[in-house]
């Protein structure tokens, strides 16, 4: 059995973080990991990311933003990635990630969180989907804005 946990980000777990490995065909849909963690640095009080472990172990990566005063709407509360290691997708690692980006977002008063993602054969949107995002637009580059409800 599991024992996933989320920390911060951190020295000790970074090196870790940019060596998660993906599935073939994944690195389309995927910017470098160095990207979002690049985020912290860029946006110290909005960002928001932790690394998932199984027990001492890393097996993925979430980040996102909440910045109430974004320009645009889908950019307020924003899941910006997720990550998780070829050889441990599919056991609830992801999932385990969302409902504690959602547990954060109620904490913090919002209402919903966002993703914005590119559709395409062995992209994220199935499991978006699973996890409970619902599409509600499109950028204006084509990529699909969803969003899932956080719960009062």
């Amino acid at each position: 059995m599991s024992e996933l946990r989320l920390v911060e980000l951190s020295a000790a777990t970074i090196v870790a973080v940019n060596n998660l490995s993906l599935k073939p065909g994944q690195e389309q849909f995927l910017a470098p990991v160095s990207y979002g963690i690049a985020a912290t640095v860029v946006n110290p009080k909005t960002s928001w990311q932790r690394v998932i472990l199984d027990r001492n172990e890393v097996v993925g990566f979430v980040s996102a933003n909440f910045d109430p005063e974004a320009p645009e709407e889908h950019f307020r509360s924003v899941l910006w990635r997720i990550n998780v290691d070829a050889d441990d997708q599919g056991r609830g690692v992801g999932r385990f990630a969302v409902e504690a980006l959602i547990a954060e977002a109620h904490e913090r008063g919002v209402e919903h969180v966002n993703v914005i993602y590119e559709a395409g054969d062995g992209g994220p949107e199935n499991f978006f989907r699973r996890v409970g995002f619902t599409p509600v637009g499109e950028t204006a580059y084509g990529e699909v804005i969803a969003e899932i409800r956080v719960s009062s």
